[in-house]
């Protein structure tokens, strides 16, 4: 049941020898014509340039980097990384896999409403909110090489995918609501999930901590019911993804949401039109006023 990563995969054209600037209206000059994605069902991947045709020069040093810094988080970004996650962890097989937050189009994504925080985020905005949550560590700086590069690997993958960049298979996928059992999901963590993940859910050197100091904080997508339900329904475990039924997804989901785990300060904060998804797991300073729809489009980004 590991939050881990693997590999990618096809397709090309020229690129400048920049980081192009994004309008909401523009396409980044990086991606090239539009192209209809042509999916592998089998292994549920989104297609990607391959990394043979990433430029020579400052581009491509940057692209290059971007996803050394995606694989590697915390060794190469420890001052920003408060977990012993990394990006990949969520973001399987190198961002390219179906429901698991894929990143292909994420260049094409934003801008982008977030009911969240009630504003028109850029993906630098987005980016750093991962960072704070899913990383539970601080924010980069917006103008630095870190995110630039990390965001010219996001305009790389995304080569060649128009505005609004609406793939198949973004976010982690969709799964009926069902109450969960956290007694029987304790029993199906033992028996399928702790092989990877350790029986006291601290990680091993297959996969990552799933609760704990050195995990995701309470802030966080993956500590919502509904979005950890989906994300093990289609990718847990990692050598034998969807093996779970719904009723065990959100069982183990349930098990999980319910461990310990760092908090978030600024969580109070969340949803300040009072229109939070219904899993979430805190109170907020605006309470739950409705609008789930606008919630259930967030999840797909966590």
């Amino acid at each position: 049941m590991a939050l881990v990563a693997v590999v990618g995969i096809v397709l090309a054209c020229r690129v400048e020898q920049r980081i192009p600037a994004r309008t909401p209206q523009a396409a980044p000059s990086l991606a090239g014509p539009s192209r209809a994605v042509a999916i592998d069902t089998a292994g549920g991947l989104l297609p990607v340039p391959p990394d043979s045709e990433i430029p020579a020069g400052e581009m491509g040093r940057a692209i290059r980097r971007g996803k050394a810094l995606m694989a590697s988080t915390r060794d190469s970004l420890p001052g920003s990384v408060g977990s012993a996650l990394r990006c990949f962890s969520c973001h399987l097989r190198d961002g390219t896999q179906m429901r698991s937050f894929p990143l292909v189009g994420v260049y094409s994504r934003f801008p982008q409403y977030r009911s969240r925080n009630d504003l028109v985020n850029l993906l630098e905005d987005r980016i750093n909110d991962c960072f704070e949550r899913s990383l539970n560590g601080k924010t980069i700086p917006r103008d630095g090489r870190d995110m630039r590069d990390l965001i010219a690997w996001m305009a790389w993958i995304s080569r060649g995918v128009a505005p609004p960049g609406e793939l198949p298979g973004i976010g982690p996928g969709r799964i009926t609501p069902i109450a969960g059992d956290t007694v029987r999901g304790r029993e199906v963590f033992g028996q399928v999930c702790a092989r990877c993940h350790g029986p006291d859910g601290q990680g091993t050197s297959l996969a990552t901590p799933l609760w704990g100091p050195r995990s995701f904080n309470i802030g966080a997508g993956m500590a919502r019911l509904r979005t950890a339900a989906a994300f093990l329904r289609y990718n847990m475990p990692v050598d034998r993804a969807v093996s779970l039924t719904d009723q065990q997804a959100f069982d183990v989901a349930a098990y999980l949401v319910s461990r310990p785990r760092p908090d978030f300060a600024a969580k109070a904060l969340d949803w300040p039109n009072g229109d939070p998804p219904p899993d979430v797991a805190y109170p907020t300073r605006s309470g739950r006023k409705g609008g789930k729809a606008q919630g259930r489009k967030d999840a797909r980004t966590q």
